[in-house]
């Protein structure tokens, strides 16, 4: 008997795509850009020279009216609070900015995702497409110090007038760990034995 794999049969089909990966597969193409489908979550990636573009034509385009939230994401190979990076020399040290979209007619959504160079955080802001956005882009700025361009208010929301740093930043230290080590050390006893609590 031949256990050889026929060389004549024919390839096996590609998997077929969930409703999401259909989804984001199609707002890419139509908007630009790239899609990636993690946890049934649409994440768009686009330069960002097309941001205010992008998240324009997502609602008027997709039906995309709904802002949820924007925020900011620091990848950084300099770690002051949490895990240290797996790899750190892979690691392109950039930032994000994440804004989510959705739709009040159906489940369609989609988080847009532009990436600012370290040296150079500033991307448009989108508060002319959503007046809404300005906090949430005030708060990044608070957090992080991305620059949005074009905001109208673009002054601290958390933080006092002369407070110096940005504390979500990866590189930010905190008090709180230099006193207590992340993530604080916790003197628990063990647990006792079954056998200790059957002759107890």
């Amino acid at each position: 008997m031949n256990d050889q794999p026929d060389a004549t049969a024919a390839p096996a089909a590609p998997a077929p795509m969930t409703p999401a990966e259909a989804y984001g597969a199609g707002l890419a193409e139509r908007l630009g850009g790239t899609a990636v489908v993690e946890f049934d979550t649409v994440r768009i990636s686009v330069d960002r020279e097309r941001w205010v573009e992008t998240i324009r034509r997502a609602r008027d385009e997709e039906g995309l009216t709904f802002f949820s939230w924007l925020t900011g994401i620091d990848w950084s190979r300099e770690v002051e609070v949490g895990d240290t990076v797996e790899s750190p020399d892979d690691l392109e040290e950039r930032f994000e900015v994440v804004c989510r979209l959705s739709s009040i007619a159906n489940a369609d959504a989609a988080h847009f995702v532009t990436v600012l160079p370290k040296d150079d955080p500033v991307v448009d802001s989108i508060t002319g497409v959503f007046g809404g956005a300005e906090w949430h882009e005030r708060e990044a700025h608070d957090m992080f110090g991305i620059d949005f361009a074009g905001n109208p208010n673009l002054v601290p929301i958390y933080l006092p007038d002369a407070f110096i740093g940005h504390p979500l930043l990866k590189s930010y230290p905190l008090l709180a760990r230099e006193v207590k080590p992340w993530p604080g050390d916790v003197d628990v006893e063990d647990m006792p034995e079954a056998d200790e609590e059957a002759g107890a």
